[in-house]
């Protein structure tokens, strides 16, 4: 009875976390109007990993208290007995997982912007992004060796067919280049839902959102500064939008994702994320 709450709560969380992600691609579209898909990501998973320092501190002074000890000495996290187990292994860290992951999210996110920025519609970046609900099984099954069932394999039939009438309108030229980058972008967030699922599902959520988003956020910066797109004008025009893809979209949802996949099964933790296309 507990476990079932457990995985109802998971994925309530997971629905919370579809609908930020939904409503943020129109905030991802009016991004594109004035920045950069670097520039706009280095600012919102800035402000993302930022509305997560105040839990993080909140945490660490709440679990000192209750052992006893100062902050100083507070250092273990929710994961600590993991590593433990695996001692020497740097996959029980919370922070080096999260930076897996970030690399994973960083390359995601902004194939994603590029996607957005050359095809210019919500509706259509919603639902090829969403496309993971089937790559995530498929990836399993290939890189994992987890089985996969029949009702999987229509379901990919049916996902393939529901992207053909919407991008092939008019034979395979009608495919465009930001339907390609979008469809290479599910195949990356598939990687990420399988990188959480197989290494964070014992770790603290918080502190693994923290590594992630700040991980993307650094190498977003490191690409802007490369790319010369740094343009805080631009930025000023579009602070509603970075404000909302990144305290909502990056650090609530991101951690919230990290959480219902603690307590729901990876292909049916898609299952539920993919309605982001609903909602966008």
């Amino acid at each position: 009875m507990l476990m079932k709450q457990q995985e109802m709560a998971g994925m309530a969380c997971l629905v919370l976390t579809s609908l930020i992600w939904g409503f943020a691609f129109v905030s991802q579209v009016q991004g594109m109007a004035s920045m950069s898909p670097l520039f706009f990501n280095a600012t919102r998973f800035t402000l993302g990993a930022i509305s997560l320092i105040p839990l993080l501190l909140w945490k660490r002074l709440r679990r000192c208290r209750e052992s006893g000890k100062t902050v100083g000495a507070g250092n273990r996290e929710a994961g600590d007995d993991e590593h433990d187990m695996i001692a020497g292994s740097a996959l029980s860290n919370p922070l080096i997982v999260g930076m897996i992951c970030g690399v994973f999210l960083f390359a995601a996110s902004t194939l994603q912007q590029y996607g957005i920025m050359f095809g210019r519609s919500a509706g259509r970046a919603g639902f090829i992004t969403a496309l993971y609900i089937v790559m995530v099984p498929l990836l399993a099954y290939l890189v994992l060796r987890r089985a996969v069932r029949m009702m999987t394999w229509m379901a990919v039939g049916v996902a393939v067919a529901g992207f053909y009438l919407l991008c092939i309108t008019d034979g395979f030229g009608s495919l465009t280049l930001a339907d390609c980058l979008l469809l290479f972008t599910a195949v990356l967030f598939a990687g990420h839902i399988l990188v959480i699922d197989t290494f964070g599902r014992d770790m603290d959520p918080i502190l693994l959102s923290f590594g992630q988003i700040t991980t993307t956020a650094i190498i977003s910066w490191i690409g802007s500064i490369i790319e010369g797109s740094i343009d805080w004008a631009g930025a000023a025009q579009s602070w509603i939008a970075i404000v909302y893809a990144g305290v909502c979209s990056a650090g609530v949802a991101y951690t919230l994702q990290v959480i219902g996949q603690q307590l729901v099964p990876p292909t049916r933790a898609s299952v539920i994320m993919s309605l982001e296309s609903f909602f966008s």
